[in-house]
């Protein structure tokens, strides 16, 4: 691929010796041996090639004749002073544009061999205040005298202090690294860097070379040796501000400001080059004639071919791309004619600048006659440099260029580089190199159905893509042009290597005729019609890699690496949208979708994704992962299968069946809700994995489960009941009721007195349910004569009625049959009926002791149950019915029993006449130790013992004594007078206050004598 459109000359017929050329502008400066200056407006021209060529010239808007006595050795500009620098007569001299009056001779530059300029921005701050940035536009102007150096320096178009320093040699060309550092070229093995600000150089340390240094070449001679060492000559070129290129002899190092190697790669051309460029991001260079062999111009022979011409005859224009690490120019040689010299002038300043080669016949009589041409190097855009390319399945190429680009000049590079590191990765894994492309992949995260298409469709499945759809399906280009393999294994066949050499050699009789066919042959390789074009100007040359096993160990391993870091990010992505793989089912499978439709899929981060895309990304990844287990990890199948997954089913069921892999393939059934599948399987096996499958199910799947569940009651009905009885799920109840009736109403029954005792089901439907299940099947087994079984249920439905609170009692008692009193008593009783159940207890039954029973159970004193036994007794002996025993004797036992529950005077009523005093004896005297005769006998003593105290109050109140003047206390003998006084009952005996007590000892102690 050539980095350039078509070449074409813009200029022909030029009769003097061009020595230097500049392109500023519109303008293109001509600078010849005899001190002439050529000015040409190239706003018109354009570059033409094979019969136009003659037809197109840029205007001559100026000759300038004389502008110096010797030849014109180096042009330059001054964008400040609008000057042209011109060294002529070793000395430099500026020339105003564009009247070129009146030029000024920098005198200190006398000696000159050369010279170079450059110009950048600089913030300065202002006088005032010292903070403000001022940007100031500063040009330098370094020339390279006899062993000095002199610097001028303009800032703003005003002059500042010139600088001077001395130097140990006299620098031959001289190239800007930055604003401060300068590389010089002293000879062709001697370099320099020197600092503006120290004034001071550095000498760049190279490499020595290996004595068997010229490799492959060494087989062509002396005659290269003698040429390359005969013209060999200094070439230096800017390759950014902090490297430049220089040659030593055939190899080229990039050195940087310290004046040391920054790369450890060289480049290596197969002779010394005469000139070199550099026109980011390609070196030209212009080889010698007799240095190129004829192989790496494309059409050459075998190794083993006798042909005694080996080399190009003519000076060579190679393209070098240093853009990638080892430097690599394969292949890309543009031979002239053996008659013609050419030289490149020019060295490019700017990214995308044109570049100009002058061609001149050797002959000084057709030098006269047809003069010299200017050829014209314009880069191609920089995406058609990409798409061409990927085109050629150069694709480390294209990322190496597109690191060089910045966004401005390319606006898509993002989207390009993204597109291309895929292309590059697919090249990768196809040359085995799986690790890196999977790196890649991880890095891009590109669409994991185009990754899992690289692989065999046993991995793979419907995605798998044949190997020739690869590169269209990462988005390069349908038909690419396959990669040329390496010319030293390459057997090109007779007629084209004859063809091709007869191209170089070429030669056209007629004057008119050479210039175009010279031209042709020029540059022939270059121009449309080129057969070789492809071979000639490619950047790569690589052989490619052999093709690996599809299905190699080592290429899986790797899948697994990318599914795996694959797997719990896109997990975390649907988590972040509340999805599940629990709700897989939910959501169309992966057979469902077009494999056009995930192809299209887009490359960009999960979160920037939709739940469906995200999903599809899910079933992708984890059925490329289960199927790849199943292949080569069948151990880790189990793991996989248990854990939650998005693996398609329909991709892997019959490979897994194959195997007998059928309890994974039961997990993975389970995992997305194909439980019919699941249970079909078990049912092969034992109940017990059956029993436990069923039992994890919910209720969204109970049709499922009672369909199953019916294998199980055939097998085995204690299993078949503890489907319905786990401890993990809780199923409609209703409906299991329902179901297990239909197979028996004894398991519905069973199953409701699990839910009743386990569950602590206080639900009023399956109370009212379970006993209408024992009176149906107690009435079932009556009908069968089963006595046993009827007695027994029986039993149950008695225990239940009675026990229980939560059923109706008023639905059941409408069911029940005329023979089944005591469940009919029951349920009257708990209607509030007790005359009635007793009246069943008494009559039909005949149990008195159940009678009293009952109403031991409904007595409660102070409500309305109080008279509850005593209604029994009137049923005793009141009795409603006809032709029924004696019923004194339950009675007057009743009597006995409960007489602290009976009114004595209602139930003396209603005793017959004929019974006597002592059958009912002990009733009466429990009647007179009822707390009721008790109540009366103390309350009429206690009115009595009122009634006695009240008199003695009274008599005592009636007793007085009289005290007097004279009347002496009996037990101080001191007359009482107005004391305070003491009356001692019971004679009245009188005393002072304080001697009360003394008397009363006194008293006391003479009535107990």
């Amino acid at each position: 691929m050539a980095p350039f459109n078509t070449p074409g000359i813009v200029i022909t017929g030029f009769k003097e010796r061009p020595e230097s050329i500049l392109a500023q502008g519109n303008r293109l400066y001509i600078g010849t041996s005899t001190g002439n200056l050529h000015i040409h407006d190239l706003s018109d021209s354009t570059s033409k090639s094979d019969v136009a060529i003659l037809t197109s010239s840029p205007c001559l808007l100026r000759l300038r004749k004389g502008l110096s006595r010797r030849a014109i050795d180096q042009l330059g500009y001054i964008k400040d002073l609008n000057s042209l620098v011109l060294l002529s007569e070793t000395l430099v001299t500026l020339y105003p544009l564009p009247s070129f009056s009146p030029p000024t001779p920098l005198t200190k530059t006398k000696g000159a061999l050369s010279f170079a300029t450059y110009s950048s921005v600089i913030d300065t701050r202002s006088s005032g205040d010292g903070t403000t940035a001022i940007p100031t536009m500063v040009t330098q102007l370094i020339v390279g005298c006899r062993r000095r150096v002199v610097v001028y320096c303009w800032k703003d178009g005003e002059v500042q202090e010139i600088k001077e320093a001395a130097l140990p040699h006299s620098p031959r060309l001289i190239a800007f690294l930055d604003r401060d550092n300068v590389c010089f070229a002293y000879s062709p093995t001697e370099y320099a860097v020197f600092s503006i600000s120290k004034l001071a150089a550095v000498d760049v340390t190279l490499p020595i070379a290996p004595a068997t240094s010229m490799g492959a070449l060494s087989g062509l001679g002396n005659y290269m040796m003698l040429s390359r060492g005969a013209k060999s000559k200094p070439n230096i070129v800017r390759i950014s501000e902090t490297e430049t290129l220089v040659v030593r002899d055939n190899q080229g190092f990039i050195v940087g400001v310290d004046g040391k190697q920054t790369r450890p790669d060289i480049i290596d051309w197969p002779g010394p080059p005469d000139e070199i460029a550099y026109v980011s991001p390609y070196v030209f260079s212009i080889l010698p004639p007799g240095t190129v062999p004829v192989s790496e111009e494309g059409s050459s022979s075998s190794g083993l071919s006798t042909t005694p011409q080996t080399t190009i005859p003519a000076p060579v224009v190679q393209v070098v791309s240093p853009f990638r690490s080892p430097f690599h120019s394969p292949n890309s040689n543009v031979p002239a004619n053996a008659n013609c010299s050419i030289r490149l002038l020019t060295a490019s300043l700017v990214a995308k600048s044109p570049l100009f080669l002058v061609s001149t016949p050797v002959d000084r009589t057709i030098a006269t006659t047809e003069g010299s041409c200017v050829w014209k190097f314009e880069m191609k855009p920089w995406g058609e440099q990409i798409d061409e390319l990927v085109q050629k399945g150069s694709y480390a190429d294209a990322l190496a260029l597109l690191n060089t680009l910045d966004t401005a000049v390319l606006p898509d590079k993002d989207e390009r580089c993204t597109r291309i590191r895929a292309l590059n990765a697919v090249a990768q894994f196809r040359a085995g190199k799986y690790d890196d492309a999977i790196n890649t992949f991880l890095e891009l995260d590109l669409n994991p159905a185009k990754v899992v298409a690289l692989y065999p469709e046993r991995v793979a499945g419907r995605l798998s893509v044949p190997q020739d759809e690869w590169i269209p399906l990462f988005g390069g280009p349908a038909n690419p042009t396959p990669k040329p393999e390496d010319s030293t294994s390459a057997n090109s066949s007779d007629t084209s290597k004859e063809g091709s050499k007869e191209k170089i050699i070429e030669r056209s009789p007629s004057p008119t005729g050479s210039v175009r066919v010279r031209s042709k042959t020029m540059f022939g390789s270059l121009l449309p019609s080129a057969a070789k074009d492809d071979d000639v100007v490619s950047l790569s040359g690589r052989r490619k890699a052999k093709q690996p096993l599809d299905d190699s160990t080592r290429a899986v391993e790797v899948l697994w690496r990318y599914l795996t870091d694959r797997r719990p990010k896109v997990a975390g992505a649907l988590a972040a949208v509340n999805i599940t793989s629990a709700q897989s089912h939910q959501w169309p499978t992966l057979s469902e979708t077009s494999t056009e439709e995930l192809f299209s899929l887009p490359n960009v981060p999960l979160t920037s994704l939709t739940p469906q895309q995200l999903i599809h990304f899910a079933q992708i990844v984890d059925t490329a992962l289960f199927k790849s287990y199943l292949l080569y990890r069948p151990a880790l199948l189990g793991s996989l299968c248990r854990v939650a997954n998005w693996c398609e089913v329909s991709e892997v069921e019959e490979e897994l069946r194959a195997r007998e892999k059928f309890a994974e393939l039961i997990f993975l059934y389970n995992g997305k809700k194909m439980h019919a599948k699941a249970l079909a399987l078990l049912q092969q096996d034992k109940l017990d994995p059956t029993v436990s499958y069923l039992q994890k199910l919910g209720p969204e799947y109970l049709d499922q489960i009672f369909k199953s569940a019916r294998w199980v009651f055939d097998q085995d009905r204690e299993m078949g009941l503890q489907v319905f009885m786990s401890e993990d799920v809780e199923l409609p109840r209703s409906h299991v009721v329902d179901y297990l009736e239909k197979i028996d109403p004894q398991i519905s029954a069973r199953y409701i007195e699990y839910l009743i005792e386990e569950k602590h089901e206080d639900g009023g439907m399956l109370h009212d349910r379970l006993a209408e299940l024992y009176l149906s099947i107690t009435i079932s087994a009556k009908k069968r004569g089963d006595n046993q079984k009827r007695d027994e249920t029986y039993a149950k439905l008695l225990h239940f009625i009675d026990t229980t609170n939560h059923y109706h009692p008023a639905r059941l008692y409408g069911r029940l049959s005329e023979d089944l009193y005591e469940a009919r008593a029951i349920l009257l009783g708990r209607m509030g009926r007790h005359e009635h159940a007793l009246e069943l207890y008494a009559y039909k039954l005949g149990n008195f002791q159940k009678a009293e029973e009952y109403c031991k159970r409904v007595y409660h004193p102070d409500t309305e149950t109080n008279t509850v036994f005593l209604t029994l007794l009137k049923l005793y002996l009141r009795p409603t019915a006809k032709d029924l025993p004696n019923l004194l004797p339950p009675a007057l036992d009743l009597m006995r029993r409960q007489s602290h529950r009976l009114n004595p005077v209602e139930t003396l009523q209603l005793l017959p006449p004929l019974v006597s005093a002592e059958e009912v004896r002990k009733f009466l005297q429990q009647a007179l130790r009822m707390p009721v005769c008790d109540s009366h006998v103390i309350r009429e003593i206690n009115k009595a013992r009122s009634e006695q105290v009240a008199r003695t109050l009274m008599i005592l109140e009636s007793r007085r004594v009289k005290v007097t003047d004279s009347r002496i206390c009996p037990q101080c003998h001191k007359r009482l007078g107005s004391s305070v006084i003491a009356v001692h009952a019971p004679r009245g005996e009188v005393t002072h206050y304080q001697c009360r007590e003394a008397f009363s000892k006194k008293l006391n102690s003479l009535r107990q004598s």
